[in-house]
């Protein structure tokens, strides 16, 4: 299939097959394809827990307003936003891409007083709002990603932030949840895979100037 037939199968599954599990292969070339998804500046200000264990996952499912794919898909992946985004994650960036690059720290000199200088213009919640703007960039890369593998991946925005925080333990590492996607494979009785997929025509969704 080309991309585009790929993503007229994605679906947003709601009922997966608890006993088809991804391949450690598929699950690592999707944390790739997240890892290495657009973010300004580069700076990835957000965390992913991807969540397997059993027991947690049950936890996360009545934060969840019960939602069988939290437990039923093979691996959930939590996108948390960074809280803490002050000078020092600025500054550690910088040196990433010193060591990366190779190059002098001295030289980045003008790069790292842009990105201090943005971070510094937001105020906290400002900040927090901005990183989950990323995380969602990174979903999205995660969802065509899936698509492109032929793998199921159901974005999620129902469930109760506060406690999701709570047992992942994110607030001790500065972090809060933004959203969250399942991943696995769907079962065969899934309705909403078998349904023609709904979008608005182009000449309605795109502008030209």
């Amino acid at each position: 299939m080309s991309f585009i037939e790929k993503l007229q199968w994605r679906a947003a599954v709601k009922k997966f097959n608890p006993n088809k599990k991804v391949t450690e292969e598929q699950l690592d070339s999707l944390l790739s394809a997240v890892q290495l998804a657009p973010s300004s500046y580069g700076l990835q200000p957000f965390k992913v827990i991807v969540v397997q264990d059993t027991e947690t996952r049950a936890k996360l499912k009545a934060a969840g307003y019960n939602q069988p794919q939290i437990t039923d898909s093979s691996a959930l992946f939590v996108f948390a936003a960074e809280t803490n985004l002050d000078e020092n994650f600025g500054k550690k960036f910088v040196d990433l891409v010193a060591s990366t690059r190779g190059v002098e720290r001295e030289s980045l000199e003008g790069l790292e007083q842009v990105i201090l200088g943005t971070l510094s213009s937001r105020n906290d919640e400002q900040k927090v709002a901005w990183a989950h703007k990323q995380a969602y960039i990174a979903l999205g890369v995660l969802l065509s990603a899936a698509a492109d593998l032929g793998v199921d991946a159901g974005p999620m925005e129902g469930f109760d932030t506060e406690k999701f925080d709570e047992i992942l333990g994110l607030k001790e590492k500065g972090l809060t949840t933004s959203v969250i996607a399942a991943v696995g494979f769907r079962a065969d009785d899934d309705k909403y895979s078998k349904m023609i997929k709904v979008r608005r025509p182009k000449e309605e969704l795109f502008v030209h100037i």
